[in-house]
């Protein structure tokens, strides 16, 4: 099944298809946390990330069973939604001239993205459980529960740390 050149006349083909998305979105993500994570000047911000990193890959495999269960062919080479996030933020963080700001900055980006998944995540799984699929429902809701957990840290962070520090850089003589 491609997304592209397929109707979708059911519920179950749009689960497929939005889970085959959720896959792209998935690899793009793992291509760019690492490089965000070294951009992070924050200790506590690179292991945020680096945790996210490793959810990012644990979902992966659990939406690859499920294509594999599924005997989905094809796969899109790109989720745009995903490709616009990583875009905006590295345009973004490309801006930023503070070390400080430029936290807040992949902090608030990352959380942007985070928020899509929580909620391609959380759809995929009222699809499931809606087409008497427990089991995949199952798996989707633990990885919006992982994608809750990693919001969770992230505000947690951005309320207690990053945004304090971005709102009063320090400014050295120059």
């Amino acid at each position: 099944m491609t997304t592209n050149d397929t109707a979708i006349s059911n519920l179950h083909q749009l689960l497929k298809s939005d889970i085959c998305r959720q896959a792209s979105a998935e690899v793009q993500l793992h291509k760019v946390l690492p490089g965000w994570a070294s951009l992070a000047t924050s200790l506590k911000l690179k292991v945020v990330i680096q945790k996210y990193l490793d959810f990012v890959v644990l979902q992966k495999q659990e939406i690859d069973q499920f294509i594999e269960m599924e005997n989905i062919n094809q796969l899109p080479l790109c989720n745009r939604v995903m490709q616009a996030f990583i875009l905006d933020t590295e345009e973004k963080a490309g801006y930023c001239s503070d070390s400080e700001v430029k936290d807040a900055c992949l902090l608030a980006s990352i959380q942007e993205i985070n928020h899509y998944k929580i909620s391609a995540y959380g759809t995929a799984a009222a699809f499931a459980n809606t087409l008497g699929m427990e089991a995949t429902a199952l798996v989707f809701r633990k990885a919006e529960v992982n994608e809750k957990q990693i919001d969770d840290r992230l505000s947690q962070l951005a309320e207690h740390e990053i945004n304090l520090k971005a709102r009063t850089p320090i400014v050295l003589p120059g």
